[in-house]
């Protein structure tokens, strides 16, 4: 079995959530803990961060990662999905995990997997750690795939949990209220452990206060524990957010590639984590937090995110893809000056579609299509749901073919903006 075989069948075998939906979400921790078990636990042989969250988690992990590598720690970071190499999930120091790895780590198991008819990820979360133990990592930040309390992620003990929002996606899965996503969310809070929590709605904090207390786990809300002074931009197109930010005497000079003005909340949700991991004896300080930001994209190979793929015209791609993520999205390309505004948009069908349409800008030329996987919302559909709400556009059966026309159609002073979903994105990156 090579790389090739081992991936096909992974995707063949084992239940997709990408690709399938919720049929691929056990709801219980059975498979994960038999799962480690055989493995013999190895999450304990390494220290980790854990991040769950409805935005912004994806950003808040590369960010961390990319500082404790620039801190000279052996890093693991294991994040998903991933838009265009499964091995872009599980990385050390930046460099994917080897096809080698992967492809001897099936064929090994593959008694196993039929046995116990884990999940896509289930597994993925298990090839990770046993990665990430094998190669003794230093620490390993460890993203949540779905939900907290019953993710397969959620048998480790970090040494700081992060919660880096809530809104409403997969709420078939979470729940259809904020206080019944909160729950889900602040499951991964543990004992004796502090928690960091970003930006949380007022009415749902006492949901993480109480579980936190029930723990005796110390919470840090980092949006009342730092300041953003100043947020200055580069560029004829805003190409990096720089931010001045102030914390008890401390100051920041923060140079970011992601530009994406969302990216204020989880700047100051990775300086509050890292100044507790100062505080646990990591040798992190100001030059070495301010350079790993900078340096997040080279150093973690993160993508997709208010992503500049062109230029005259602008081409900009943005993996936000539910409510809180798009309505973020939104008032950054509202703020861009531009000729003419050029939309290829693209949705998953389990997503709340109208909720996301009534967002967009009317004015916009739209170029609907479909990702080619078998969630993927039809063109059709999309347009015509977009059509209540004045989105005006031709539907096309690809992305690429999308894409091409607004090429076709935009001049040097428009703006072609991709996104609606991860997987539209993961097709033009």
């Amino acid at each position: 079995m090579n790389y090739q075989q081992t991936i096909e069948f992974l995707y063949q075998q084992l239940a997709t959530f990408h690709r399938t939906g919720a049929n691929a979400y056990h709801a219980n921790l059975k498979i994960s803990i038999q799962l480690m078990e055989n493995f013999h636990h190895p999450y304990q042989n390494f220290r980790s961060i854990h991040i769950a969250g409805t935005n912004g988690k994806g950003s808040v992990s590369h960010m961390l990662a990319s500082i404790l590598q620039t801190a000279g720690y052996k890093t693991g970071l294991y994040t998903s999905p991933h838009l265009k190499d499964f091995r872009e999930r599980i990385r050390i120091n930046g460099t994917m995990i080897p096809k080698s790895f992967v492809t001897r780590f099936v064929r090994s198991n593959m008694d196993l997997f039929y046995r116990l008819k884990p999940s896509f990820f289930e597994m993925t979360t298990a090839m990770a750690f046993c990665y990430f133990a094998e190669e003794n990592v230093d620490i390993a930040v460890i993203e949540t795939g779905l939900g907290g309390r019953l993710d397969s992620t959620n048998l480790i003990h970090p040494v700081v949990s992060v919660i880096t929002n809530i809104g409403k996606d997969h709420t078939g899965l979470l729940g259809k209220t904020f206080h019944r996503i909160a729950q889900e969310k602040a499951g991964i809070i543990k004992a004796d452990t502090p928690v960091v929590l970003g930006k949380i709605r007022q009415g749902i904090r006492s949901v993480f206060n109480d579980r936190a207390s029930s723990l005796r786990a110390p919470v840090y809300y980092s949006g009342e524990n730092f300041k953003i002074c100043r947020t200055r931009k580069t560029g004829i197109y805003n190409e990096r957010l720089l931010l001045d930010i102030s914390s008890q005497g401390r100051s920041y000079q923060v140079d970011c590639p992601l530009a994406g003005l969302y990216q204020k909340e989880n700047i100051i949700t990775v300086l509050q984590v890292c100044e507790l991991l100062e505080n646990k004896a990591y040798k992190i300080d100001e030059k070495v937090i301010t350079r790993g930001i900078s340096n997040v994209a080279k150093n973690t190979g993160l993508m997709g995110r208010w992503q500049v793929i062109g230029r005259n015209p602008l081409i900009v791609c943005d993996a936000g893809h539910n409510v809180d993520g798009i309505r973020q999205v939104i008032r950054q390309l509202r703020s861009i000056q531009c000729n003419k505004l050029h939309i290829v948009f693209g949705m998953v069908g389990d997503k709340d579609i109208h909720a996301v349409l009534k967002l967009l800008i009317p004015g916009a030329t739209y170029y609907f299509c479909r990702p080619s996987i078998p969630r993927g919302l039809d063109e059709q559909l999309l347009a015509q749901a977009a059509a209540l709400y004045g989105l005006k556009g031709n539907t096309y059966t690809s992305v690429t073919d999308a894409l091409n026309s607004a090429k076709d159609n935009a001049l040097p002073e428009d703006v072609i903006f991709i996104g609606g979903s991860s997987f539209v994105v993961a097709e033009v990156i």
